[in-house]
């Protein structure tokens, strides 16, 4: 035998776990693109403020006197009008699907051109009208990426502002241009300083910067006649006119094109692009000077650059619109569920209301509690005294300790209770462990409870009254969270009273509960018999019973009345492993039980029914609901901020409506509802990354152990509970010889879903013989 491998110094991990790593990276492109989308969509609103003509002490007289042509390219300082009885008909802000085609169509018939002054992101949206555009024989111009003012962000954009526009065009139509026009710009007559600036700035980097003679005001829409009456130029003076093909409404504009332009040519004028216009003047002027070429071909740099500029547009658009997808699905299932709640878990409740309501005959046949510990020295015994004192008259606890390394079972061996008796197993998980304890349960009825679980006086007693209808082959109890003061643990009460039972009321009247909790259930032996008892395949077994129960016409139901109190996890780590482990579970049991969406009968009701109700309220809802938080915040920073919040504050009520409801019905005081709006900001984000994450291990494959959380005990804080933990109590049941479900050779019906119990390992002479006592002190404690 080889020696052992000495261990050394246990390392520190130095980086994050891979799934903190991928979840920041998503994030951070989540965000990126959101940004992305803002930012193109010309969202940031600080940047779209028309500002006042300022000091033009240091423009040149020879530019604010000048024509609408300014160019600064190679250090000169000159500018240009159009040659006579021209008109240069220009079109800002587009291209847009819906008017830019319009007016592409009258510039057709009329046998006129214009120039384009295109917005980048616009470019990118619609690159095939773009190159539209420069087939008619128009020219294209740069009027920046998302117009924002230029005089109110930092060089850098303003640079990229252009750049970006230029590479788009590239892409879309394989030209380039030399045309560039600022936004919120006006006359050359309103040329100030600061925009003086701007406008050599352009020019170092080869642009013309255009302005306007006149503007049509059309943006106003001040009427056709008025557009027509304000574009049209004085006697034969030569014009570049402004008209917009994009940002609202231009029916009057397409209109008033169609009258200008056979009115102006019929004063003699002619249409032509900006650059064609300022070639003639200077050939009039300067015949020695090069002509500028119209539309030029574009490097083939630009068009790579332009085609992930495209792709990134394309890319956050449709990020927004998934988002907004999104949003109206958890919307639409939000209300779609409130409306069921309101509708049937009402009807429920008023049903249960009833002064002559009852499940049928008392039920006083004894019951055999299950009690599955593994490391539970906190609340054991405080969990097997609330077990062992009830007031039901007839009651064994049997206590399977799974292979515990704290001392769990020796506890509850020295509690000697007489109706309480411990087996000891390998640890071989929580479904063995049931498994165990009902093949050594001496009684039909069969209650299951967590080892940290503590039961009020009279819960049992409430527990198994559905069963006085023959067809109950299950019940589910009311679980509390009994550590409800620290905050996570708060918000887990509210989810229990909101999202568990409200929710199993409505499952109960549809006949499709998918999950009798292992805190608090009961079983009829026949049924457990029947589906093969607790199937170690699901982390969920209790979710993986219930619905092979459903599947096999046995009716599941919900007892509002028997209460179980539970400790819930305190910190947001203990709360994500538990949450992991439940999610897992129960997206591995959908799965498995996937087949009833086919079958005929009871099975595929439950599969036509209950699987989907648990798939879009219990998992798509809760993995999209951070969409209404993420809508917040992009709302707030971009959007308009009343139209925003009052989305946001009406999916609030909502909620809150809902869980006054669930809270009334339950009997709970409302003051922990305060907490309910700070839930959505922590709670429910890491609700979300536990289903991410869930998802992912379901998808892979991957498989967990048993989670065994920190306890600290209920039996510290029972006055939470308004109940006092009862003392040993005398022996009141003789019960008969145990009766054993034998597995079925090992073997497990995958096709119907119904699994057989697991082998239970224990020595047989250790099995009490017929008549002897449950244990305590007149006979041994039975060890497995």
């Amino acid at each position: 035998m080889s020696p052992a491998r000495p261990r050394g110094p246990v390392r520190r991990r130095l980086l994050p776990k891979p799934r903190v790593i991928l979840g920041s990276l998503l994030l951070v492109l989540f965000v990126g693109v959101l940004i992305m989308q803002a930012y193109i969509n010309a969202e940031f609103t600080s940047d779209h403020v028309d500002t006042e003509v300022g000091d033009q002490d240091g423009v040149p007289l020879a530019i604010r006197g000048g024509g609408p042509i300014i160019n600064t390219t190679g250090g000169q300082e000159s500018s240009s009008r159009m040659p006579e009885r021209t008109i240069a008909l220009t079109f800002d802000d587009g291209p847009d699907p819906t008017w830019t085609p319009k007016i592409l169509d009258v510039l057709r018939e009329n046998d006129a051109h214009g120039t384009f002054f295109v917005v980048g992101s616009e470019v990118a949206r619609h690159p095939a009208l773009t190159k539209k555009i420069t087939d008619a024989g128009n020219e294209l111009g740069l009027h920046t990426f998302t117009h924002p003012n230029l005089q109110t962000i930092a060089p850098w954009r303003r640079t990229l502002e252009l750049s970006q526009t230029q590479v788009a065009i590239a892409r879309a139509t394989g030209v380039h241009t030399n045309l560039a026009r600022f936004p919120y710009s006006s006359k050359a007559d309103a040329v100030d300083d600061t925009n003086w600036k701007l406008i050599k700035d352009a020019g170092r980097q080869g642009y013309l910067v255009v302005v306007n003679d006149l503007d049509s005001e059309d943006w106003q829409r001040p009427g056709v006649q008025q557009i027509v009456r304000n574009a049209t130029p004085a006697g034969e003076t030569p014009a570049v006119v402004l008209f917009h093909d994009a940002g609202g409404d231009r029916a009057q504009t397409v209109a008033a094109l169609r009258s200008f332009i056979p009115a102006m040519k019929k004063r003699g004028y002619r249409f032509t692009t900006v650059t064609e216009g300022l070639n003639q003047s200077i050939a009039e002027r300067t015949p020695s000077v090069p002509l500028l070429a119209e539309n030029p071909a574009a490097d083939k740099a630009d068009v790579w650059r332009g085609s992930a500029v495209i792709w990134t547009v394309r890319a956050a658009d449709g990020m927004l619109w998934l988002i907004a997808a999104l949003f109206l699905v958890v919307g639409l299932l939000t209300i779609g569920r409130t409306l069921l709640l309101l509708l049937l878990a009402t009807r429920h409740a008023r049903q249960r209301r009833k002064p002559s309501w009852s499940w049928g005959p008392p039920v006083t046949e004894p019951v055999s509690v299950i009690v599955p510990a593994y490391n539970e020295k906190e609340g054991i015994e405080a969990a097997v005294r609330s077990l062992a004192g009830g007031d039901y008259p007839a009651i064994e606890v049997v206590v399977v300790d799974d292979g515990s390394t704290d001392g769990t079972a020796a506890i509850v061996e020295r509690m000697a209770l007489p109706n309480v008796r411990v087996v000891r197993v390998p640890n071989g998980g929580k479904s063995n462990a049931l498994n165990t304890g009902i093949a050594l349960a001496r009684h039909d009825l069969i209650v299951t409870v967590d080892g940290d679980t503590i039961f009020e006086k009279d819960s049992i007693r409430y527990l198994v009254q559905p069963f006085a209808e023959p067809g109950v082959g299950a019940v589910a109890g009311n679980v509390k969270v009994g550590n409800r003061e620290k905050m996570v643990a708060a918000w887990q009460h509210i989810e229990y009273v909101i999202g568990f039972n409200l929710d199993r009321r409505l499952y109960e009247v549809l006949n499709c509960m998918p999950t009798v909790p292992g805190a608090i259930g009961a079983f009829r032996r026949e049924a457990l018999a029947q589906v093969g008892g607790m199937s170690d395949e699901t982390l969920a077994e209790d979710t993986d019973v219930t619905m092979a129960l459903c599947r096999a016409g046995w009716r599941v139901v919900y007892e509002e009345r028997a209460k179980a109190w539970t400790e819930a996890p305190t910190t947001l780590e203990q709360l994500y492993r538990q949450r992991y482990r439940w999610s897992y579970g129960t997206m591995q049991a959908m799965w498995k039980h996937r087949r009833a969406l086919r079958d005929p009968g009871p099975s595929g009701r439950f599969g036509r029914v209950g699987l989907p109700f648990l798939a879009l309220f219990g998992v798509v809802l809760p993995m999209l609901a951070p969409v209404v938080d993420l809508m917040l915040l992009y709302g707030l920073v971009f959007w308009e901020l009343r139209e925003t919040l009052l989305a946001w504050f009406g999916m609030l009520a909502l909620q809150l409506f809902t869980a006054a409801v669930a809270f009334r019905f339950d009997k709970e005081p409302m003051v922990p509802l305060w907490r309910l709006p700070l839930q959505q900001f922590a709670y429910r984000q890491l609700m979300y990354l536990v289903l991410m994450q869930s998802f992912t291990t379901a998808m892979t494959g991957g498989r967990l152990r048993w989670h065994k959380l920190h306890r600290a005990g209920l039996a510290q804080r029972s006055e939470l509970l308004d109940m006092p933990l009862p003392a040993p109590a005398p022996a009141r049941l003789d019960p008969g010889p145990p009766t054993i479900i034998a597995p079925r050779s090992g073997s497990d019906d995958r096709a119907s879903g119904r699994v057989a119990a697991m082998p239970v390992e224990f020595d047989p002479e250790d099995l009490p013989s017929a008549g002897s006592p449950p244990g305590g002190g007149s006979g041994p404690v039975y060890t497995g």
